[in-house]
């Protein structure tokens, strides 16, 4: 009976352990790459200064990561004989870009810390980055993903939403994710985050303009606002857009937490488009 408490404790603690270092940390590279943030948000601001556009593809890359497998860069993984890359499923090809701004920032920052920094990190921080550099909220991103050694197409053409689907199923997508439905109305509106100067203007242009006009860019955009259960959130965006950029933000940072690979799981992939 001792040796079977004994043997309990002992795994007690190595399980204590081991959802310990499994946590995510907005300080986890602290002291393997302290530059590791810096050097992701100079090359980002490079990038989105050339194209402003880039600064809503870079979130939008984010959310389509996060939504298959999780948040762990499988979307980056080019076709090979044993991966059916991502980047060629329905909701993905020739709509989602930005992997290259990814791979130059992986460049840089394996320069300064070879082998340390994850493409799901860099993906997330870029997200983040984006956002503040366009004049929107900026918020704490929690960092130790780790990066899949498997794609999924197959998930990606099932999970991620479709622009003509309902209402109803698009909330469920999210629920899925563990993510409410008023995380998927503010999430929806980085749709036109590229476009303006200031971040509260999508706000006022995506969910007033657009969603309450019923004159929307995407479908998935006009069901938000159609007689539906969460008229009254777009409501309170359209004429709070400082409640939107902080909902926006809380979202991002929920999205970001989606299944992440951690601890000894996956790898720290040494170019984003390959496994090692």
């Amino acid at each position: 009976m001792a040796a079977k408490a004994a043997a309990s404790f002992i795994f007690m603690l190595f399980f204590l352990s081991t959802a310990c270092q499994a946590k995510l940390s907005s300080s986890f590279y602290k002291k393997s790459c302290p530059k590791a943030e810096s050097t992701i948000r100079a090359a980002i601001r490079t990038a989105i200064a050339r194209e402003r556009r880039m600064a809503a593809s870079l979130i939008r890359l984010h959310f389509h990561d996060c939504f298959v497998q999780g948040c762990d860069a499988s979307i980056l993984l080019d076709e090979t004989s044993s991966i059916q890359s991502e980047k060629t499923a329905g909701p993905n090809d020739n709509s989602v870009r930005g992997y290259e701004v990814i791979d130059k920032e992986k460049s840089k920052v394996k320069k300064i810390c070879p082998g340390v920094v994850s493409c799901a990190d860099i993906i997330a921080v870029a997200a983040r980055d984006a956002s503040a550099y366009v004049g929107g909220p900026s918020w704490a991103v929690k960092l130790g993903r780790r990066d899949s050694t498997t794609a999924s197409r197959h998930l990606a053409n099932t999970d991620l939403p479709a622009f003509t689907e309902s209402l109803d199923k698009l909330t469920s997508r999210f629920q899925k994710k563990g993510l409410t439905a008023k995380d998927m109305v503010a999430l929806s509106g980085s749709h036109t985050i590229g476009q303006a100067k200031c971040f509260t203007m999508p706000a006022i242009s995506m969910l007033d303009s657009l969603a309450l006009a019923r004159d929307g860019l995407l479908h998935s955009d006009q069901v938000l606002f159609n007689g539906g259960s969460i008229d009254s959130i777009v409501t309170e965006y359209s004429r709070n857009p400082c409640k939107f950029s902080s909902d926006f933000a809380s979202a991002m940072i929920k999205m970001g937490n989606i299944h992440p690979l951690t601890g000894s799981d996956g790898q720290i992939r040494r170019i984003c488009s390959a496994i090692n």
